[in-house]
């Protein structure tokens, strides 16, 4: 489905109550199909592509956390929403400012800050996201497999993670350089640990074990400080688990559903 507005694309799938997916940076809610195969008999699924991703590549809509919230609003109904990496932070900024939309949030390898601080230790370093930006300019289909080898290092499946994340990458289309480079603005400068103590939904927190990209170490800091916060860990998945253990994360984020909606 593509709204006629801003040309912001969902596709809509399954049966049962709704579920927003978001992806993460360079990706489209295609990555999803594992984790779509294993819900979309108890969920009905509303798998969005970010503005300048795969279908939603010409829409007009700016890669900001308030642009993208509001769009989305406009094409999903009132569901709990669950972002993976990038998407993370548009799902948590959804949350915090429209409690009444978002009634839980699950975050798959997704934290409120990406980067290292003096009092954010478990971020990654700066020069990461600094190096990743620097590489678009003199070539940007590099850095997305720089950017993918990284997501996928350290998984129990590495090559099998590797090689799914490679497949979909272009799958949908290029994405916009310039939307990649805003993505990694967002990753690299976004701060949202304020918004954690006032939230009034219960949330998940999903990581991968050996995920070299968002600490899991993050998400538990992110939990402790988030009320009817629940952490889960897949024991030998990296930043990509729902590509190599869906199941276990299908079966997660049902879990924790049904509890919030108890």
């Amino acid at each position: 489905m593509t709204d006629p507005m801003n040309a912001l694309h969902v596709d809509i799938t399954g049966e049962g109550p709704p579920l927003v997916l978001l992806h993460g940076w360079a990706m489209h809610g295609g990555i999803f199909a594992p984790l779509v195969q294993a819900l979309r008999a108890q969920r009905t699924l509303y798998v969005v592509d970010l503005p300048g991703h795969g279908h939603s590549r010409d829409a007009g809509v700016p890669l900001t956390l308030d642009a993208c919230a509001r769009a989305i609003l406009d094409v999903v109904p009132p569901a709990p929403w669950c972002g993976w990496s990038l998407g993370g932070l548009i799902a948590l900024h959804a949350a915090a400012q429209w409690p009444a939309r978002v009634p839980a949030l699950a975050m798959v390898c997704a934290t409120p800050r990406f980067v290292r601080t003096d009092d954010w230790p478990q971020g990654m370093p700066a020069a990461v996201f600094e190096g990743f930006a620097a590489g678009l300019h003199a070539d940007w289909q590099g850095t997305i497999e720089r950017f993918l080898a990284l997501e996928a290092f350290g998984s129990e499946h590495m090559r099998e993670e590797l090689r799914l994340l490679r497949e979909a990458v272009l799958a949908r289309g290029a994405p916009d350089p310039q939307v990649l480079a805003d993505g990694l603005h967002l990753l690299e400068t976004c701060d949202l640990r304020a918004a954690l103590p006032g939230l009034a939904m219960p949330s998940l927190w999903l990581g991968g074990r050996r995920d070299r990209l968002v600490n899991p170490a993050a998400l538990q800091a992110a939990a402790a400080l988030a009320p009817r916060a629940r952490y889960v860990e897949i024991a030998h998945a990296g930043h990509a688990p729902f590509l190599t253990h869906a199941d276990a994360v299908a079966t997660a984020l049902l879990d924790f559903l049904d509890g919030a909606s108890a």
